[in-house]
């Protein structure tokens, strides 16, 4: 199973011929490559896997997917320490 997680785009930069950016994830941000989403700009949210910004998104929808995944967070709990 892939997973896609929403981003915003703070930074877009080229690197040699390809279009990069800096994406932040609730305070975390990762090098992301932007080749298949020429249209995205700095403040659009991208679905990013494994380092591909694969789609952009609107900010609700962002909004929608992240608390879902903190909702999933909170249910699972922390994870016990193996001895």
């Amino acid at each position: 199973m892939c997973l896609g997680v929403p981003g915003r785009i703070i930074r877009v930069a080229d690197d040699h011929g390809l279009r990069m950016g800096e994406v932040d994830f609730g305070g975390v941000i990762r090098k992301t490559c932007l080749a298949y989403v020429p249209e995205a700009r700095i403040g659009d949210y991208v679905i990013v896997h494994a380092g591909f910004a694969i789609s952009t998104v609107d900010a609700d929808e962002a909004a929608r997917t992240l608390e879902l995944a903190g909702e999933i967070d909170a249910r699972l709990g922390p994870e016990e320490e193996e001895s």
